[in-house]
């Protein structure tokens, strides 16, 4: 015999299918369709509106891959339906299963006046309520023919991902583009059984509760007449008021609702679509504030805000209007929802500066959260930034996708490299794109570890990727939440409401120290190689070109770029996105991004040639510019004078084969198959390599994760592993370097290794000709060293992690993020391997059998080849520069990873060039010189402690100084901290460790 709750479960269920939601719109009519297809890209909304459409019809196919198409749907409301609320119901080929990811469309008036968006969750436009009966209805639709990419097998290779090979075959059939009479009272049924029944199933089968839900969701069921839901639902509703009425428990948790749409700034989806999907979901939300006085909406990212109102001024007036309303809330302060573990110190920092500066002279609102929910990870030193910037919350929600360890806590502080805490909180709801249903709000209050010492969490409510944000559907059942017995609480509130609230009662939230490591997506450090070393050449061009600019700008009349830095500052952060930088978009994405970087790379070095050619003025001398934030090769950091002599490396050959490289420091054997057998420090008397085994080893591996192809590299994948020791080639090359070729596959390796004479430093210079298909290659460098941690920059100093696999919590950081170096070392001597423009690496340790010593092995990774969502990701070229440098100190690898990415560049001409700004502690470095933003000609200066310990240094300018302030990241006076003495232009700091500082310099 079945349980009577069962049954009505299953009644409810088929009720709700056939009949009730049926009944919504109980009459229609269709509305005359016709369509003309945009040629080519989008076009401009006027020739949208003003082209001459064919006929054509419901059932009929449209939509290339990409394309556009314009429909005019036009009809009368017929007379009969007067005093009836009256709606298009639009529907272009949806797919309901899929909010995004698909078809969308942007619903016009003739007169241009954006209405609401077309989703598949979203497919209708108010005509009347009521109707006067008559009415002449005339709508266009700009409807995006998007392809799906991430289909119900997601992982299949498809071309589909660029419109160059995306082909011409429709995708979509129209399926009801109909004028319908909403039955209101029916629709609120719906919602009211939904609630209810939703409830109901997460209730504990022996509920008091359940039991009175299931016997009121019984009478509303029996008092249907399903022969006329339309004249019986009324009765129906009123069998569930009182069950609906019931209040929560004082003690029930609390969810803040955000009003939300996540929108990917680029993914699988060009950048250009993206902006139309800003325009649709915006125009959905601005409608629904119109109808709904609870509901409040957020959005990050201020480049989506500054695409509306460039591309679409009609949107951003609505826009303008709901968030003077205090409705329409910008949120996070970034410029984009950046990855956060690979861009550099200042990129991050710029996320900031741009995102809140645009939010601030826009609206005057100033962000004091930063959003971030899905960031693959959060790297060390965020937390500094986000205070630096002016802020102080974080909110995401990836890292409940980690797959091995739960974390600990919703709600907590987090604590940065420096010292610095951010109050900080992860959604129990476990969705950035909630929408309201009983399991979704069950899954928060149990879910919510923090329970017992707090009870407010926060559900970011909508479709977000072209699922056209929050529906009313959404507000309808958070209405029926806000206060029922058996659930959470659900209030519409802005972040930062739930924020003040969540800090206030949590005052003492306990303390997560160190990154944020996702346990996921770990290969988004090295897929789209292309992609990350046009990102990591852009940061340190706009380095030098505001470090060059600013100079030649304070020491004559060149004239500082600022509109044109801005720009390009703006064009690097967007491609920071977390599906761009980190490889995981479609080809067309990155085929982009690569051009752009290239675009970007040859404007930059116009502007600092043109800086550096006015510094170094007439004569025929060859000049060094060092753009390091360290003087080498007597050359002052910042600074230009004329090329030293270096001194000199030998090459030799070597017994058995192979070749000897000494420079008086460091003598490097390289064996006949051109690998490095050893490294020895000659000032140390040490070797680096680990004995019996060779260094600058390239290994391959096969690589086939279980899911998310260009995102997820499996633990398994080192079960198989393939050392690439033949080489076709091992040859002395110009002088002290040697020149080794490999082949493999059908992919080539191309290595120069250089002696640096003068340093203990090997450079390795590899080219890639990469043609392999699923493979993940690596190149290994086994050290002769014994360490139980390791170090690896990230932004404004250095993060440590574990090289032993003690906790499931270290074993699960077997890829990982650095910067410009990793550093391992004994006490008192160590090895430094640096990179100009890799991420991913792994380090791993083992016991030697033969001496019971350990083998520390480091690992950078190189390239992939996964297959989705770009079926071409990486193949071709690519060329990598690493170095080895035995004997470094954490201070040498800082030093030496600037100097792989910064190379000197000489100029002719008569004039030394001395340093803006000199500091004279090495552990102080300087990460930005430039002009302050608002044109008034200051000079900022940005700096941190690097090495990890107390710092006092003497900062001098190389101009008169009339004034210095300490000041936030956007440049702004600090409240209550003194700015420090100035006396003969220059000012004495000392810093924490990896402390940041920006200083702000009138010019005297």
């Amino acid at each position: 015999m079945h349980d009577d709750r069962t049954l009505v479960e299953a009644r409810l269920k088929r009720v709700l299918d056939e009949r009730i939601r049926p009944a919504v719109y109980p009459a229609s009519v269709p509305l005359d369709v016709a369509v003309w297809n945009a040629p080519g890209e989008p076009v401009p909304v006027a020739e949208g509106l003003a082209a001459e459409p064919s006929p054509t019809a419901v059932g009929e196919k449209w939509g290339a891959p990409w394309g556009t198409s314009w429909f005019r749907v036009t009809g009368t409301v017929p007379r009969e339906w007067a005093g009836r609320t009256v709606e298009a119901v639009l529907d272009l080929g949806f797919d309901e299963n899929m909010p995004g990811f698909q078809c969308e469309g942007l619903v016009y008036r003739p007169d241009g006046t954006p209405v609401k968006g077309l989703n598949p969750r979203n497919q209708w436009v108010r005509i009347a309520a009521p109707a006067e009966g008559g009415e002449e209805v005339r709508l266009h639709i700009e409807a995006a023919s998007n392809p799906v990419i991430l289909d119900y097998h997601p992982f299949l290779p498809t071309q589909l991902g660029d419109k160059e090979t995306a082909g011409s075959e429709p995708q979509y059939k129209l399926e009801r583009m109909d004028l319908a009479v909403f039955d209101e009272t029916v629709w609120q049924l719906v919602i009211d059984l939904e609630v209810l029944g939703e409830l109901m199933q997460e209730l504990p089968q022996d509920s008091g509760r359940r039991y009175d839900i299931v016997r009121a969701v019984g009478r509303a069921l029996d008092a249907v007449d399903l022969q006329d839901v339309n004249g019986s639902a009324a009765a129906a509703r009123a069998e569930l008021e009182k069950v609906l009425a019931t209040p929560a428990e004082p003690s029930a948790h609390r969810i803040s609702a955000v009003g939300h749409a996540h929108i990917d700034s680029a993914w699988l989806w060009p950048l250009r679509e993206t902006v139309r999907k800003v325009a649709r979901t915006t125009s959905n939300m601005t409608a629904l504030i119109e109808d709904e006085p609870d509901f409040v909406f957020a959005m990050s990212q201020a480049q989506q805000w500054a695409w509306i109102k460039e591309h679409r001024p009609e949107v951003w007036a609505k826009v303008k209007k709901a968030v003077a309303d205090g409705r329409f809330v910008p949120a996070g302060g970034m410029w984009v929802e950046s990855d956060t573990n690979m861009p550099g110190s200042e990129a991050m920092a710029r996320q900031f500066v741009h995102g809140k500066r645009f939010f601030l002279d826009e609206f005057g609102v100033e962000n004091d959260e930063a959003w971030l929910p899905d960031t693959f990870g959060f790297a060390a030193g965020l937390p500094q930034i986000i205070k630096a910037a002016g802020s102080k919350w974080l909110l995401t929600q990836k890292i409940s996708w980690s797959q091995t360890n739960r974390f600990p806590h919703h709600t907590f502080n987090w604590e940065g490299i420096d010292g610095t805490r951010i109050f900080t909180h992860f959604p129990p709801v476990d969705t950035y794109n909630c929408s309201m249903k009983g399991s979704e709000i069950a899954h928060a209050a149990k879910n919510f570890k923090d329970k017992g010492v707090a009870r407010h969490s926060l559900a970011p409510t909508g479709w977000g990727d072209g699922g056209g944000g929050t529906t009313r559907e959404m507000i309808a059942k958070a209405a029926r939440l806000r206060d029922l017995e058996g659930s959470a609480t659900v209030e519409w509130e802005t972040p930062a409401d739930f924020f003040e609230k969540a800090e206030a009662e949590y005052p003492n939230a306990p303390v997560w120290v160190g990154e944020l490591y996702l346990e996921l997506h770990r290969a988004t450090l090295t897929s789209q190689a292309g992609t990350k070393q046009g990102n990591r050449r852009s940061e340190h061009l706009l380095r030098e070109a505001e470090l060059w600019a600013a100079t030649a700008a304070v020491r004559g009349d060149f004239a500082y770029p600022y509109e044109q830095l801005d720009r390009i500052w703006k064009t690097v952060l967007l491609h920071q996105f977390h599906d761009i930088l980190p490889g995981s978009s479609i080809a067309w994405v990155h085929r982009e991004a690569r051009a752009t970087y290239a675009a970007l790379a040859q404007e930059l070095n116009g502007i600092i040639d043109a800086a550096q050619r006015a510094l170094a003025g007439e004569g025929t001398g060859v000049l060094v510019f060092n753009s390091t934030p360290h003087s080498r090769a007597g050359v002052p950091a910042g600074g230009a004078r004329p090329a030293a002599v270096d001194a000199q490396a030998a090459i030799a050959s070597r017994a058995g084969g192979g070749y000897i490289l000494d420079n008086g420091l460091l003598r490097v054997e390289i064996d006949g198959c051109g690998l490095v057998v050893s490294a020895y420090d000659l000032v140390a008397d040490r070797e680096t390599v680990a004995p019996g085994r060779a260094a600058n080893l390239p290994q391959i591996h096969a690589d086939f994760p279980n899911m998310w192809d260009a995102w997820d590299v499996d633990e398994f994948y080192r079960n198989t592993v393939t050392d690439l020791v033949e080489a076709d080639e091992v040859t002395a090359g110009e002088g002290a370097s040697v020149r080794i070729v490999r082949t493999f596959g059908d992919s080539r390796l191309t290595q120069v290794l250089t002696l640096a004479p003068g340093d203990r430093r090997l450079d390795i210079d590899t080219e890639v000709d990469w043609h392999e298909t699923e493979k993940f290659l690596k190149l290994a460098f086994p050290l002769d060293i014994h360490a139980e941690r390791y170090a690896s920059e990230t932004q404004y100093g250095h993060f440590y992690r574990a090289t032993h696999t003690n906790t499931s919590w270290e074993a699960a950081k077997f890829e990982a993020c650095n910067h410009r170096f990793v550093h391992i070392e004994e006490p008192g001597w160590g090895v430094a391997l640096v990179n100009d423009s890799t991420y991913g690496h792994d380090v791993t340790r083992t016991v030697r059998a033969e001496d019971s010593g350990t083998t520390t092995t480091v690992r950078v990774s190189l390239l992939r080849a996964p297959r989705f969502p770009d079926p071409e990701t990486d193949q071709g070229v690519h060329r990598f520069r690493h170095a080895l440098v035995p004997g470094a100190a954490i201070g040498d690898a800082v030093r030496e990873g600037y100097r792989v990415n910064l190379p000197e560049r000489t100029i002719t001409g008569g004039a030394e060039v001395a340093p803006l700004v000199t500091v004279d502690n090495d552990a102080v470095v300087v990460t930005a010189v430039k002009l302050a933003d608002d044109g008034s000609g200051d000079v900022v200066v940005r700096f941190h402690e690097a090495h990890g310990g107390r710092a006092k240094a003497t900062l001098a300018t190389g101009f008169a100084a009339g004034s210095v302030a300490v000041t936030d990241l956007l440049e702004r006076p600090l409240d209550g901290v003194p700015a420090p003495e100035l006396a003969d232009d220059a000012v004495a700091v000392t810093l924490r460790p990896f402390e940041l500082v920006t200083l702000r310099f009138t010019r005297g």
